[in-house]
């Protein structure tokens, strides 16, 4: 996409981004459902996937790898793992409803670490937008909402270690000046490893249900299209956070949530209640509040270095 101006790339990899999440949800939703196939089988499948494809991309000329030490990437690749396995647990301690505003709590972390530990500062503007995006998600979720003890650790860990994955993906693209396709073509295969030790004590490996179970080749084809699908949502990721910021990845990440239920009551007829109706408004309103705050910031940033003598 270097032929487009930065504006129209940026736009590029959020549809991108944008088709191949929505396409994922629902084609992952089927493999469980349907087949029954492993969650974190799959995420290994999709990691396993992004690599092979990178490889195949850098043999084309696509990029060039930079080398680069396993200690510098071990960190990025240990919090994918953990971002994994705690939102699994999470997942399943908790209802969705719960889940998904715990979920929600992501980007205030993604604000507080980066101002502690990186020293950014964010307007008082920017942090309100949260407010309406915080209570689009609560009205979502808020019929669905139990809190046990054990589901509360489960979900406060998988927030804190997807905030500090997401700021990481940015944080290391720059620290070790690689883009984002030299940054993944390392932590895959290592985030891939490191699954496979940790899959025996959570799912079957072998027999029914595992992922080397008899799965029929119409059920294999699926899971294909999925890994390659995955590969354009993980590269996109790198590449949206490499370029703007964790917080508007996440900011994007609940745009897509509200299309995502948009698209289940059109073309599932999941029902969609009045309450849920006024959260993804509430929401929309949240992200567009905080575009144009972020175009504003841009716009006189452009204007002061023009008038900079």
């Amino acid at each position: 996409m270097g032929w487009l101006p930065a504006q129209g790339r940026l736009a590029a990899g959020l549809l991108v981004n944008l088709a191949a999440s929505i396409c994922i949800v629902f084609l992952n939703k089927w493999l469980y459902v349907r087949l029954g196939f492993p969650n974190l089988s799959l995420t290994l499948v999709h990691f396993a996937i992004t690599w092979l494809g990178l490889y195949l991309c850098q043999a084309l000329g696509a990029f060039s790898p930079k080398s680069l030490q396993p200690a510098q990437v071990l960190p990025l690749a240990l919090s994918f793992c953990g971002f994994v396995v705690f939102t699994n647990l999470s997942l399943q301690s908790n209802t969705i409803g719960t889940y998904q505003l715990a979920k929600a709590m992501t980007t205030p972390v993604i604000v507080v670490i980066q101002s502690v530990a990186y020293g950014k500062t964010f307007p008082l503007r920017i942090k309100l937008t949260l407010v309406p995006i915080t209570l689009g998600v609560f009205l979502n979720s808020y019929y669905d909402v139990k809190f046990s003890v054990l589901g509360m650790a489960f979900a406060t860990l998988g927030v804190l270690v997807t905030s500090v994955y997401q700021v990481w993906v940015g944080a290391k693209q720059h620290e070790l000046q690689v883009n984002s396709m030299q940054l993944l073509y390392y932590q895959a295969p290592m985030s891939s490893a490191m699954l496979l030790f940790i899959i025996p004590f959570f799912e079957p490996v072998f027999g029914e249900g595992g992922i080397f179970g008899p799965w029929t080749l119409s059920a294999l084809i699926m899971v294909l299209l999925s890994g390659i699908i995955a590969f354009m949502v993980n590269l996109s990721i790198y590449w949206i956070i490499g370029n703007t910021s964790p917080v508007t990845y996440n900011m994007f990440g609940h745009f897509k949530f509200c299309i995502t239920l948009l698209g289940g009551c059109l073309l599932f007829k999941d029902p969609l209640s009045v309450n849920q109706g006024l959260g993804i408004l509430c929401t929309l309103f949240g992200i567009l509040a905080y575009t144009h705050f972020k175009l504003s910031e841009q716009e006189s940033s452009k204007s002061k270095l023009v008038q900079r003598p």
